[in-house]
């Protein structure tokens, strides 16, 4: 039974073939001092493709926002994935497997909590952050662990090849540990990478800024990023004007794909604070094959990934016995 139910939530997540192709041109980077809010870059990125994220149901009762991984916007390489979900109990994301990409949580309000078969579990918290690295093979649940709605993000980064196959990996970063940084009615959570003159100290093995921006009424941003890198933006509340001062206001729920450039200017004209989150990596310029919830490069890979999972071998020995005893 246990094999018909993970075969069944392979239809939980997009399957895709792609060839990467780096939206942004090789130049240098760039960063801004925290003692300067000015803009500290030449190229300004525009908005180049704008999705509203509508609801669907996903998982065990839940409800996501999917606004990566979806018909509109398959994969903005090295990015898989971006929900933003809304979860109640007893609705959750029960037992299922992954292999060859990392998942980062983000909780926006309530608690998750997570088990998986390499024996790590952990809740987080409103502001915390769980980075776990799926890498050769690892089954888990992620369940909510409060009362009323529980909400969060979910990213999917891709691993390069060399690193599909690297052991499992989790780490939690707890609110108080998380990078801050405020000027000028900006203020920044630093999860990966650097704003505002402050780094944060998350290593990620596919190179990546993740930033929570939080802008007050009439407050503005101008947020270097790497030239070589792709980016987005997804809105969590409120309403801004991004790239050019000219551009029409986006409002909540929308991800913006930025083109190419070294930096981000940001205004929020309302009269609401603006909040959203922007996020960047390094692209990673190899063929991505996925089926349901594994990410590889080839085929080839993915078939043997099937089997492996199939009968409990290379990274899922334990998948016949583990039981998350959140869904017991």
């Amino acid at each position: 039974m246990r094999a018909i139910t993970h075969r069944l939530l392979f239809n939980r997540y997009p399957t895709a073939k792609t060839n990467s192709v780096s939206i942004v041109a090789s130049l240098i980077r760039k960063t801004m001092s925290a003692s300067d809010q000015t803009s500290d870059f030449h190229r300004p990125r525009l908005v180049v493709k704008k999705v509203l994220a509508k609801p669907q149901s996903e998982g065990d009762g839940a409800v996501v926002r999917r606004s990566i991984g979806r018909s509109e916007l398959k994969y903005l390489d090295p990015f898989l994935m971006l929900d933003e979900f809304a979860v109640s109990p007893p609705a959750g994301f029960p037992d299922h497997p992954h292999r060859g990409f990392e998942t980062v949580t983000y909780m926006l309000q309530g608690a998750f909590t997570h088990q998986d078969f390499a024996g790590h579990k952990g809740t987080i918290q409103t502001g915390d952050v769980q980075w776990m690295t799926a890498g050769r093979g690892i089954i888990h649940s992620e369940m909510p662990a409060g009362e009323g709605t529980q909400r969060g993000l979910q990213l999917w980064i891709n691993l390069s090849s060399k690193d599909k196959m690297i052991e499992p990996r989790y780490q939690e970063l707890l609110r108080e540990d998380i990078s801050r940084a405020e000027k000028d009615g900006v203020e920044v959570r630093i999860i990966a990478g650097e704003a505002m003159g402050v780094q944060s100290p998350v290593y990620t093995r596919t190179p990546t800024m993740y930033l929570d921006f939080t802008l007050k009424a009439r407050a503005q941003l101008h947020q270097s990023i790497p030239e070589t890198w792709n980016s987005f933006v997804y809105i969590i509340e409120g309403e801004g004007v991004f790239g050019s001062l000219n551009s029409s206001p986006v409002t909540a729920h929308h991800v913006m794909v930025l083109g190419p450039g070294d930096g981000l200017s940001v205004w929020n004209k309302s009269s609401k604070p603006l909040r959203f989150v922007l996020i960047g990596g390094q692209p990673l310029n190899e063929p991505v094959v996925q089926y349901g919830p594994f990410v590889m490069n080839t085929q080839a890979e993915i078939d043997q990934t099937i089997e492996d999972y199939h009968y409990s071998k290379n990274g899922f020995e334990m998948a016949k016995y583990w039981r998350s005893q959140s869904v017991d």
